[in-house]
């Protein structure tokens, strides 16, 4: 790609299209100051907020609305650090607004769980404390070490050790096994040590007892830090030593305690990794990871020997569940490719520093969206909203030059009455948000749009006062596609009508809609039933799989009655088994049936959670809902009973742009790069691309968005991409 000036010493004009985490990072790193002003950014941005998938507004009295539930992981080092490097160049003033720094905006979130139903029927939380881990994301500095795939099959021996010293415990308390406990013994390094204690335990079965099983993985992950000294045969015929000799012991007890049975759920799962790693030679293979990715990660494990009962345990669900990883979203379907999967769960375990998961302290564009806005309005950007993007217009390159974009077709929803650019944000007492709806007194018209409620954000919704041609040279001369990856077959007509490998992308690389629902309550969680402390769980019963304790945004928002809490649901919403791009707005028939499923949900399956929401008849209390106050106080009365669901907040993620996008089995290999050249002026950003980190996260995002900044201006080197580890 050129990052030349076409003419004279004016900066280099890039089109930025959408607003999502990508685009945002890309303008964020071509915007920095130590580029000198070379690149001048616009984006440009269907309706009236940047957000994308992550985009939030403030409803009626202030609350929240999301698209979905976000919480980030410790291990999002380039998220972090863009955001981390964004409030500190923002500088608010503490004493004026309340988040004004990152540490304001995401606090440590160390307790997590997922649903365990158990062998008798009965669902069961199972809540884990994470540690805090040194340092904190995206600390500045040097970077993380980067790991390879050895180091993270050499952690993982050391947390199956960690599994099985907890059955140990459980079990002497028990007195069920007797032994001696766990060993503390330093394990043996020097490599004839490491190959006699394996040999001793190959040769004469010497795992009679959980603390030779315990002293035996010391030697297997030696072993495995080792390689290639030693033979993964050899290693394998050890690790199904050890596998053997640990269920015949704890069999019986498995069945009776739901502390072991969970612990051993996650150490045969552990010992099926380090088997299939090493089955699969991924400590060797250049591919590493990837070697595995025409697998799905269930099949994978049960091909290299997990149990029928840990494949189908809380946190293999909860997996599955928190990458929405169901094909067409059929729950009966789950797929994810077991390489993707392995490294980003690997990553989100061994990697993560301060808490594993953190939770913003508002709404996602309050803390995120809005930050980056302000930054890059004062570093200079442009930014043009009510633009929908229809066409990118390709011209064929004379002789042996490559194909580029020659001009950008846009529909143009609204006109900004004054003539200047829309100012978009909102102050909710001190803290500029976005709102859940434009502004309509700076549109041209705009009470008569509003009248019409017309839908800017609605991929159906057509009208527009005008359009917008941007020609190469002269608008614009580089673009950054960020939009996502759902919307493309829309708008990039002339790239995949040309090129197989896009026609085969958009075939090959799935997306799913899904599902939200937001509640507020008027008593607190410990009231109706929760005696934990706040969590985020996953792997509980469909249709609202996920779950986080969100009651400490309450102070962020302006009820006039009491909410005591707050919660957030999510999970994947079916997709319509008709038209897969249908020609009228779907929106409304689904959000119905996200209510449909929310009523269900509430009445059904809550209660395992939550068992003081229901009343004395096991029905769910209705009134707990918390209705929000839209204009004067009325005298009308509140709903009662599933129609005060109405009060809430529900979404169905239908629109192209919306959908989440699927890591399928075998689909990974055809995701194109932000650094692919094929096109003079052109790359991609977005979590559908072949970033290093291919699922849907914001991390994913940042990565890519990133990498389309190195791929105009040659900047942040590849090396300072945490978890670009792509030749």
């Amino acid at each position: 790609m050129t990052s030349e000036p076409q003419a004279g010493q004016r900066p280099i004009e890039v089109a930025v299209v959408g607003g999502g985490c990508a685009s945002m990072a890309a303008a964020f790193e071509l915007t920095r100051p130590e580029h000198k002003g070379k690149y001048h950014v616009t984006v440009y941005q269907v309706g009236w907020r940047l957000g994308g998938k992550g985009a939030s507004g403030r409803g009626p009295s202030d609350r929240i609305e999301e698209h979905g539930l976000h919480l980030w992981m410790g291990f999002y080092e380039n998220a972090f650090r863009i955001m981390r490097e964004c409030y500190g160049e923002l500088a608010r003033d503490p004493a004026r607004c309340r988040i004004a720094s990152w540490t304001d905006a995401f606090e440590p979130n160390h307790f997590n769980a997922v649903a365990d139903h158990t062998p008798r029927g009965d669902w069961l939380p199972w809540t884990a404390h994470f540690p805090p881990q040194q340092g904190l994301p995206g600390d500045p500095g040097a970077p993380p070490a980067r790991w390879t795939v050895a180091d993270y099959i050499a952690r993982t021996a050391l947390l199956s050790r960690y599994f099985l010293e907890g059955i140990q415990v459980r079990a002497g308390d028990r007195g069920d096994l007797g032994g001696e406990g766990a060993s503390s013994a330093v394990p043996a390094t020097s490599p004839n040590a490491i190959m006699d204690g394996i040999d001793r335990f190959v040769r004469y079965g010497q795992i009679a007892t959980l603390t030779a099983a315990n002293e035996a993985l010391r030697f297997l992950e030696g072993g495995l830090r080792l390689l290639p000294q030693f033979t993964e045969d050899l290693l394998i015929r050890f690790t199904d030593g050890i596998s053997r000799a640990v269920r015949g012991q704890i069999e019986t007890l498995v069945v009776r305690d739901d502390e072991v049975r969970r612990l051993w759920e996650l150490w045969d799962l552990t010992l099926a990794v380090i088997r299939g790693a090493l089955r699969h030679r991924l400590m060797t293979d250049p591919r590493g990871f990837d070697a595995v990715n025409d697998y799905d990660c269930r099949e994978w494990l049960r091909l290299n020997g997990a149990a029928e009962r840990s494949i189908n345990s809380g946190f293999v669900r909860g997996l599955y569940d928190l990458a929405f990883a169901y094909e067409d979203g059929d729950v009966s379907r789950p797929r994810i490719a077991a390489g993707d999967a392995l490294r980003g769960t690997l990553r989100s375990f061994f990697t993560y520093r301060g808490a594993f998961f953190w939770k913003m302290q508002s709404g996602m564009g309050d803390v995120v969206f809005a930050p980056l806005y302000e930054v890059l309005r004062r570093r200079g950007a442009s930014f043009r909203f009510f633009h929908r993007l229809e066409n990118v217009r390709i011209a064929e390159g004379a002789g042996d030059a490559r194909p580029h974009v020659e001009a950008l077709e846009f529909d143009v929803q609204a006109e900004v009455a004054s003539g200047k650019e829309y100012e978009p944000l909102v102050d909710v007492r001190g803290l500029p948000c976005w709102p859940s709806e434009p502004d309509w007194s700076q549109l041209a018209d705009g009470e008569r749009l509003r009248r019409e409620t017309i839908a800017f954000e609605s991929h159906w919704d057509r009208r527009r006062t005008g359009t917008r041609r941007l020609q190469v040279g002269k608008d614009f001369d580089l673009v950054v596609l960020g939009i996502g990856l759902g919307a493309l077959p829309y708008v990039c007509g002339d790239i995949i009508a040309r090129d197989p490998r896009w026609r085969t992308m958009i075939e090959k690389v799935k997306t799913v809609p899904t599902q939200a629902l937001q509640l507020w309550m008027s008593e607190d969680m410990k009231s109706l039933g929760w005696d934990q402390p706040p969590v985020n769980i996953s792997g509980f019963v469909e249709p609202f799989d996920t779950w986080a304790d969100m009651s400490h945004l309450v102070r962020e928002e302006s009820f006039r009655e009491r909410v005591g809490s707050i919660a957030y649901f999510c999970s994947v919403l079916p997709d319509d088994p008709g038209a897969k791009a249908p020609a009228e707005d779907p929106s409304g028939a689904r959000l119905e049936e996200v209510r449909r499923n929310a009523e269900r949900f509430l009445a059904r399956d809550i209660k395992h959670l939550w068992p003081r929401v229901v009343d004395e008849r096991g029905e769910f209390r209705w009134d707990l809902l918390v209705e929000a106050a839209v204009g004067t106080p009325s005298s009308a009365p509140a709903a009662a009973g599933p129609a005060r669901l109405g009060s809430q907040y529900l979404r169905a993620n239908v629109n192209p742009s919306d959908r989440y996008v699927l890591t399928l089995p075998g689909r990974s290999r055809y995701r194109i790069s932000p650094l692919d050249d094929s096109y003079d002026n052109l790359t991609v950003a977005g979590d559908w691309t072949d970033c290093g980190l291919n699922e849907g996260c914001v991390e994913a995002a940042v990565m890519s968005g990133r990498l389309a900044a190195h791929a105009i201006s040659r900047s942040p080197a590849l090396e300072d991409i945490i978890g670009f580890d792509h030749p």
